[in-house]
């Protein structure tokens, strides 16, 4: 790899770290470039997987304001995140990549759905709870199963699921969301790296280029989407969400 590529990673690492930090789909910036660099698509998904690890951790720890008293809501949901993301791993080393195609694409369309009605489905929930639900109840641990699944399998726009799934499922606000979903994602992708670094082929290279680029942008995604109003995150989130179906559809 020669050192115009890796700083193309690097800085395709970067942009993806800032928005994992604020949104997620990051993985839409760096797998493809990754692919377009040459990296076999199965090397480079797990590649990607592994060099993100470290910026959903500095992302994480941006908003550890955030997750004040919500440790054991997400030891709960870290538990289905972390069997979700085995599963997922599992399957992307043993599964037809096609098979999954169709269903990431209504899985993204249906969070986009679920983040723009977030207030109105809330007030819904709400009215007919009959009392408050801290960790969202069997419904978002099967919920978060499932995006944990996905998210071990490829990974892009799995943010967007999980805020779209928490949001709904949590009396909360939309940053707390946020911050709790960049733990679980970073226990879908520490989880998904660690299966991976053991039984699958790694490009190192592509490891620590997308690894550096994305430790700088979690740091700088979580500075900026700190100070983000909700309406604008959930417009953000949509329209990112939007976007990765076009190049899942269309790339």
């Amino acid at each position: 790899m020669t050192g115009w590529e890796l700083a193309a990673i690097c800085a395709a690492g970067l942009v993806a770290g800032a928005i994992n930090a604020v949104v997620g789909s990051g993985s839409l910036i760096t797998f493809p470039t990754l692919v377009a660099l040459g990296v076999d698509p199965v090397t480079a998904n797990v590649s990607n997987t592994i060099g993100l690890v470290p910026g959903s951790y500095t992302a994480a720890y941006g908003y550890r304001a955030e997750l004040s008293g919500q440790r054991e809501r997400l030891l709960r949901l870290g538990a289905a995140s972390a069997l979700g993301a085995l599963i997922g791993g599992i399957l992307l080393l043993f599964l037809d990549p096609d098979v999954f195609e169709f269903v990431v694409v209504v899985l993204i369309a249906v969070a986009c759905v679920l983040v723009m009605t977030q207030p109105r489905l809330n007030a819904w929930v709400a009215a007919r709870r009959e009392e408050p639900r801290a960790h969202g109840g069997a419904a978002l641990w099967a919920g978060v199963l499932a995006s944990g699944i996905y998210g071990g399998y490829f990974g892009a726009a799995q943010g967007v699921l999980l805020i779209g799934l928490l949001g709904i499922f949590l009396d909360d606000g939309l940053q707390r969301v946020n911050a709790a979903k960049n733990v679980l994602a970073l226990i879908v992708n520490g989880v998904a790296a660690l299966l991976f670094v053991v039984v699958a082929e790694v490009d190192w290279a592509a490891v620590a280029g997308v690894a550096l680029g994305a430790i700088a942008g979690g740091f700088l995604g979580a500075r900026v989407g700190r100070r983000i109003p909700a309406r604008v995150l959930r417009a953000i989130i949509v329209f990112v969400g939007l976007m990765a179906i076009i190049v899942l559809v269309y790339g």
